[in-house]
């Protein structure tokens, strides 16, 4: 349900820009999409991006061209791989799969629109002032993940409290300290 919302802000984003290229008898629109993570682990984030754009009537290569950019796994890579979004004028920026793609995305534009897609509170890591007005250029959804896994671990320990947990998680993740 959430990622159909996502996709459909991100079409949504595109019908407004597709009615300008119109009138200006533009070329293809371009749409940016920013994982952290590689095409090999998330291509169904990226399959869902394309079926949302579809749905929308936006078909990769038809009217529409995606520009994908993937971290694999290197946060470092995504500030340039957002400059290099910008630096292709796409009409609008999806950045999907974590906090990092959506920080490095607002930190190359204030001008192009971002859709996110997070597990952790969009308030909470700084990328919107308000759930009821985000401000910027940057708007998305939170599946709040983050904060869930907290309660997990605690239920886990009450069901079994002689057990050990251990929890692997990329320490370049910003999420990783929440």
């Amino acid at each position: 349900m959430r990622r159909r919302h996502f996709l459909s802000l991100a079409g949504g984003a595109l019908v407004g820009m597709s009615r300008v290229a119109r009138a200006q008898q533009a070329a293809m629109p371009v749409v940016g999409f920013l994982n952290p993570t590689s095409s090999k682990l998330y291509e169904f984030n990226a399959a869902a991006f394309r079926q949302g754009l579809q749905d929308e009537g936006f078909v990769e290569g038809k009217n529409v061209r995606i520009e994908y950019r993937w971290g694999e796994g290197d946060y470092s890579k995504l500030p340039a791989h957002a400059a290099e979004l910008v630096n292709l004028n796409v009409a609008v920026i999806g950045a999907t799969g974590d906090v990092g793609s959506a920080r490095a995305a607002m930190a190359a534009t204030s001008a192009i629109p971002i859709v996110f897609t997070i597990g952790a509170d969009p308030v909470k890591v700084g990328l919107v002032a308000s759930y009821n007005r985000p401000g910027g250029n940057a708007t998305g959804i939170s599946a709040i993940t983050s904060q869930i896994g907290t309660k997990r671990i605690e239920v886990l320990h009450q069901l079994a409290p002689r057990s050990k947990v251990a929890l692997l998680m990329n320490p370049n993740n910003p999420s990783a300290s929440m």
